[in-house]
């Protein structure tokens, strides 16, 4: 059971990331790589289609080695989305036009149309047609990494609600984490300072923060972690200013981990919004 100071501070946490969901993304049995098949969409009949009018794209479609020729397809899709070229509400045009529009087929079509469905940006109304949902109304944690990868602007959101989960995340650490627990984030923190490179520095850091988050004893809070990880996943590589120092990225950690492995509940809760404060500044600079 929650306390009432858990329930009122995850639940204050909970309203800020909005419904968490976990949507699957499911390739439906396609294999087709875009460096086999690319050949097969001519860039004269790739259009950004709205409404009933279609407007020629121009240029010629990129071959990506590891992606599917769905994966390029749901990217398109998603992005006239995100940018209002299909706006929230709106039907897309029959199934037909649209896929001789990007020169895919409508199998195709379908599997991207299931993935947007299962990312909560597309519905699909029997009889009726394919509709634009609205997302920031009915879509869930799950779309921040689509989001952060459309717009970074999106990046310092996130940043906002990471400061405030990390620094509950970190005071009930304090008060629940067993010997074991605190022997592991120990471990963790040494893999900081031990770290060859920023990028290794990083990925130890994320570590640490994960254990915290199971001290909890809160799987919630867990989840809650994976998410804010996952959305700034896609620029990832630009936020290693923080981490490009071993030591100093273990000397700004070392205080939240004390505090933790003390029992220190306000203490830890201090140190981790000083050092979310220090490194969110730090990575934001680096974006800039």
């Amino acid at each position: 059971m929650l306390d009432a100071l858990e329930a009122s501070d995850l639940s204050g946490a909970l309203l800020q990331i909005a419904a968490l969901t976990k949507s699957s993304r499911c390739n439906e049995g396609v294999t087709e790589t875009a460096t086999d098949h690319v050949m097969s969409i001519d860039p004269r009949r790739m259009y950004w289609l709205s409404g009933s009018s279609t407007e020629p794209l121009g240029g010629r479609v990129e071959a990506l080695a590891r992606e599917t020729i769905v994966d390029v397809l749901e990217s398109r899709l998603r992005e006239d989305i995100f940018t209002g070229r299909h706006p929230a509400g709106s039907y897309l045009p029959p199934e037909r036009t649209l896929a001789d529009g990007y020169g895919v087929t409508r199998t195709t079509l379908k599997h991207a149309f299931g993935r947007l469905m299962q990312a909560g940006l597309l519905e699909t109304r029997h009889g009726v047609g394919t509709r634009v949902r609205d997302y920031l109304r009915l879509g869930g944690a799950d779309l921040l990494p689509m989001l952060v990868r459309h717009s970074p602007d999106w990046i310092g959101e996130v940043f906002e609600v990471r400061r405030h989960i990390g620094v509950l995340i970190a005071e009930r650490a304090a008060v629940r984490a067993t010997d074991r627990q605190r022997a592991e984030l120990r471990t963790l923190l040494t893999a900081v300072g031990e770290a060859a490179d920023a990028d290794a520095v990083q990925l130890a850091d994320i570590e640490v923060h994960r254990a915290l988050a199971r001290a909890t004893g809160n799987r919630v809070y867990v989840l809650l972690t994976n998410t804010l990880f996952n959305a700034y996943l896609p620029v990832r590589a630009a936020l290693r200013r923080p981490f490009e120092d071993p030591s100093l990225a273990h000397g700004r950690l070392e205080p939240v981990v004390d505090a933790v492995a003390a029992g220190d509940g306000p203490g830890a809760r201090r140190a981790a919004e000083q050092y979310l404060t220090a490194t969110e500044r730090i990575m934001l600079e680096g974006l800039a």
